[in-house]
């Protein structure tokens, strides 16, 4: 059952990932997250996000503004070890309190409450409207690299504040998307390098999260693919909130220790 639920958010996810304006890492980590430890359900989304962006770095890496793509990815490097790093640490600690419901007993450890409160905190921003629209000068490339970097590494949630630093750098569309996913491979190459020096076991790709890796790959290679055919006859407001919603409820579920 967990394999296809991750087989159908997975290609929903990357079906809607250019038009609901959240990415496939945004939508498939909570998807993960209701199997998976959390450290080991971000380091999951990771590489099918890392897949599905070298997918689309083939076809688009001549149109990327390098320039561009040096300034924030450089900065961009260190910020996703360092926040790598502070996943794997705050996924080796006890719970941090317990409540007790039906019989059993909840509790989230420190990641699981850093990074649902973060789902929360980038639903919540993704569906404001001056959040949309914020552009930072160009000047603070670099700072958005850092950004982006951390959030990237400890969340996978790099996408948001990518996007704030590029609308601004003078690119056009086609030069947009391709220089935004260039970044997104060198974050998301550098934090997997990462994950894999410090996480201490919990993963396995030989076994059950590999499964769900190649099916979540897969699926989200079809969805893109459906996309380009019948996604414009869809109504995007409506898929925004829903993920947004789903989100909140993940996040708030992961915060209280409901999902472990």
């Amino acid at each position: 059952m967990d394999v296809v639920l991750i087989a159908l958010v997975a290609a929903l996810a990357s079906a809607l990932t250019l038009y609901s304006g959240f990415g496939l890492g945004t939508v498939l980590l909570p998807a993960f997250a209701l199997f998976l430890p959390v450290p080991v359900a971000v380091a999951a989304t990771g590489i099918v996000h890392l897949l599905n962006n070298l997918f689309k770095g083939a076809l688009l890496w001549r149109r990327a503004d390098w320039r561009t793509v040096l300034r924030l990815g450089i900065p961009a490097i260190p910020a996703a070890i360092l926040g790598a790093w502070l996943l794997a640490i705050l996924g080796d600690t006890p719970r941090l309190f317990e409540w007790a419901s039906f019989g059993r007993s909840f509790g989230p450890t420190a990641a699981d409450l850093t990074v649902g409160l973060l789902m929360i905190a980038f639903a919540a921003l993704e569906l404001q409207r001056w959040f949309q629209k914020l552009e930072a000068p160009p000047g603070f490339i670099p700072l958005g690299g850092l950004l982006s970097g951390f959030f990237g590494g400890l969340t996978g949630q790099q996408g948001a504040f990518r996007s704030v630093f590029l609308l601004r750098a003078g690119l056009t569309a086609d030069r947009f998307i391709a220089t935004g996913v260039m970044i997104a491979v060198i974050v998301d190459l550098t934090r997997l390098t990462t994950y894999a020096a410090t996480f201490d076991g919990g993963f396995d790709p030989a076994k059950r999260e590999g499964l769900m890796i190649l099916v979540g790959t897969l699926s989200a290679f079809l969805g893109a693919f459906i996309a380009a055919r019948y996604l414009d006859k869809m109504t995007i407001g409506a898929v925004r909130y829903g993920v947004a919603g789903l989100m909140f409820v993940i996040g708030a579920a992961l915060s209280a220790g409901v999902i472990d």
